[in-house]
């Protein structure tokens, strides 16, 4: 029976398996089949489409669409839109990657700008993102390579570009630290050429303003005054009575407070009670009174008052520096008439040097020196011996005039020099020195010159002539050094020396020296743009013009070397005495010797080494102490003569060296240090 019920039911089965067969497949259909017909599908579509986008993309665009391309298009250049084009980027022809990708030209580019886009949103998101659009861009970069190919034009183009762009950067680098780098050295230099001693007191480079509030009061107090001097002016200009008579009671104030002081420590305790309540003043000035154009013209008057005070002031100076140059001091006043005293209380028999053989010898070192300085005429001679090797063989040859005639040989009677020889002579005693056969002295005699140089009130006699006036421009003491000659026949050469020099060194190599012919031996003062002969000379004069260079070289009177032999045979005295001649109006020079020196010795002057000679030592306080130290003979010419109060300190210890301020007739006349 039961197997009979399972035959039956596959019987059943197998009636009714026409109608769930198809069932089963269907199921199976949909179940296997379905997917991988939907997958392969895909696959296909997706390759047509992507085959086709290519050509079909602008004609499928909608009328917004056309409209963003248009603007795209006017906004960016062709090789832009070339690049955004061919971009197979998965965002889109217009993705931004394309900027990203770096696919613009080297024009878009900018020099150090990092054009990588970040998202705040999430921290670690710029480098995921980052990673993904390199995989991207390797990825298209393969697939579209075909696509973007460049011309060597365009590659060119662009490398050119960059270069230029680099040359321009490294220029403007270069220029940059080139123009910093000057600006520091010209600072450099500005700074070292800064003398603090030169500039002077009120100097901002003084050691105590490197402090900002370093005398601020004063300076403060000072400006207020300037400030209070202007308003004043205004205030009376526009009739502020109340306040003109504050402004002058502050004023008066300030300028008592202030009275010499010149520092803060210099001002009394109520310095500050002044200081605000002109501050207070001034304020209230400032809101009544302040226009500009009258501030400032009050400003430039008060300039233009001070420069012209200033200028008076350095008249009244230069007058005072001449006045005292060419005065002599008490004390050696007093020295030459006590010498001069007792030199006439000798007996005749004891005014007489020892040696006086020596005198006519030529073999002997012989030297000329003409002065009415008792003194000076000393330190010459004391200097000169105590640096001779051998001061047996020196001569001293001293002119002075009839007033010191007595004072010279009496000084040289107590305190003889060695074992040198030394003789003194009045110039008055020179009967063949007269106007007949000098210029000089004709020119001198004449009433237009008295009244040229010795007239006060004569217009032309300023301070700018007054140096002219001094007595030893117009004295033959200073005009003798022509007549060498003719003082001295029988000798060969001879060494002129001023008295306001100091011999360091034996001066006996000169005579060694060889002057090639020439007459005079001295040593050159020009340098590149001074001392030559334009500035002692009148060149628009014809005559001057005619005969001489206007840059020939000057040189030094104070110590020469003169060969009188060739001094004779060139007529020198004849030369100097033609061309004084010729300057009786003043029209080819000034009053004084170095002028008609230089026509004389035009061309007849043998230059000395300047280590034998240097000058300045009476006007410039510049000058280097080795060469001072190295010199054989050191000069004062200027007026700050080494006897005058009016002396540089730093340079008289050379000359008061030779100097025995113990001597009973210098302690007796008050001269000391």
């Amino acid at each position: 029976m039961a197997l009979k019920r399972g035959l039956s039911g596959v019987n059943r089965i197998r009636g009714s398996g026409g109608g769930s067969r198809s069932v089963l497949v269907l199921l199976i259909f949909f179940c296997v089949f379905a997917p991988l017909v939907f997958f392969v599908g895909r696959g296909v579509y997706i390759d047509s489409s992507t085959d086709y986008s290519n050509a079909s993309v602008k004609q499928n665009l909608d009328w917004r669409e056309r409209l963003a391309m248009q603007s795209v298009r006017s906004l960016f250049s062709k090789e832009v839109l070339d690049v955004i084009e061919t971009s197979t980027a998965d965002l889109g022809p217009l993705s931004l990657d394309s900027f990203k990708k770096n696919n613009l030209s080297a024009s878009w580019r900018g020099v150090g700008v990092d054009t990588s886009f970040r998202h705040s949103e999430n921290p670690t998101t710029p480098d995921i993102r980052s990673n993904i659009l390199n995989e991207k861009r390797d990825s298209i970069s393969k697939d579209s390579s075909h696509q973007k190919v460049e011309t060597p034009t365009k590659i060119h183009r662009r490398q050119l570009r960059e270069k230029r762009r680099e040359m321009r950067a490294n220029e403007l680098v270069q220029h940059n630290d080139d123009t910093i780098l000057k600006l520091e050295n010209a600072a450099i230099e500005r700074s070292k050429s800064v003398d603090s001693a030169v500039l002077g007191k009120y100097s901002i480079w003084r050691r105590e303003n490197e402090n900002d509030n370093s005398d601020s009061n004063i300076r403060l107090m000072r400006d207020q005054v300037i400030m209070a001097r202007v308003y004043s002016g205004i205030a009376k200009l526009k009739n502020k009575n109340d306040l003109l008579q504050e402004l002058q009671a502050r004023l008066k104030d300030s300028q008592r407070v202030l009275g010499e002081s010149t520092s803060d420590a210099d001002l009394p305790r109520s310095a500050h009670e002044k200081l605000r309540a002109m501050g207070q003043v001034l304020a209230k000035a400032k809101m009544q009174l302040y226009d500009c154009k009258l501030v400032t013209g009050k400003l430039r008057a008060m300039l233009q008052t001070a420069d012209e005070q200033v200028r008076s002031l350095k008249k009244q100076s230069t007058f005072l520096a001449q006045l005292a140059a060419k005065t002599i001091p008490n004390p050696i006043h007093c020295l030459s008439m006590r010498l001069t005293i007792d030199y006439y209380l000798l007996s005749p028999e004891k005014r007489k040097f020892p040696r006086s053989e020596n005198l006519e010898i030529p073999n002997l070192y012989h030297y000329a020196l003409f002065s009415d300085n008792v003194l000076a005429a000393s330190v010459v001679v004391n200097s000169t011996i105590m640096n001779a090797k051998d001061p047996s063989k020196h001569v001293f040859h001293l002119v002075t005039d009839k007033l010191n005639f007595g004072a010279m040989n009496m000084w040289f009677l107590l305190n003889p020099p060695g074992k040198a020889t030394i003789h003194v002579e009045n110039v008055d005693e020179f009967k063949w020195l007269n106007s007949s056969y000098c210029p000089v002295l004709r020119q001198l005699e004449s009433a237009a010159m008295r009244e040229y140089y010795f007239k006060a009130d004569h217009p032309t006699s300023g301070s700018s002539n007054l140096k002219y006036r001094n007595p030893k421009y117009l004295s033959m003491l200073n005009h003798l050094r022509f007549y060498l000659p003719e003082v001295y026949p029988k000798l060969n050469k001879i060494l002129f020396l001023d008295d306001d020099i100091i011999v360091q060194k034996d001066l006996t190599p000169l005579w060694e020296v060889n002057l090639n012919g020439k007459v005079n031996g001295a040593v050159e003062t020009c340098g590149e743009s001074f001392h030559r002969f334009d500035k002692y000379l009148n060149f628009s004069n014809p005559h001057i013009a005619r005969n001489f260079n206007p840059n020939a070289c000057g040189w030094a009177y104070g110590m020469n070397m003169f060969d009188l032999k060739e001094w004779k045979k060139r007529d020198i005295t004849g030369i100097y005495h033609k061309w004084q001649n010729m300057n009786e109006n003043r029209t080819l020079w000034k009053l004084g010797t170095l002028p008609p020196g230089l026509i004389t010795f035009y061309g007849l002057t043998h230059p000395l080494n300047k280590a034998w000679h240097v000058l300045g030592l009476g006007y410039n306080p510049s000058i280097d102490r080795k060469d001072i130290e190295n010199a054989a003979v050191v000069h004062y010419n200027g007026n700050m003569k080494p006897w005058l109060e009016l002396a540089m300190s730093k340079y008289r210890p050379y000359w008061t060296k030779y100097i025995k301020f113990d001597h009973p007739y210098l302690r007796r006349c008050n001269l000391h240090e």
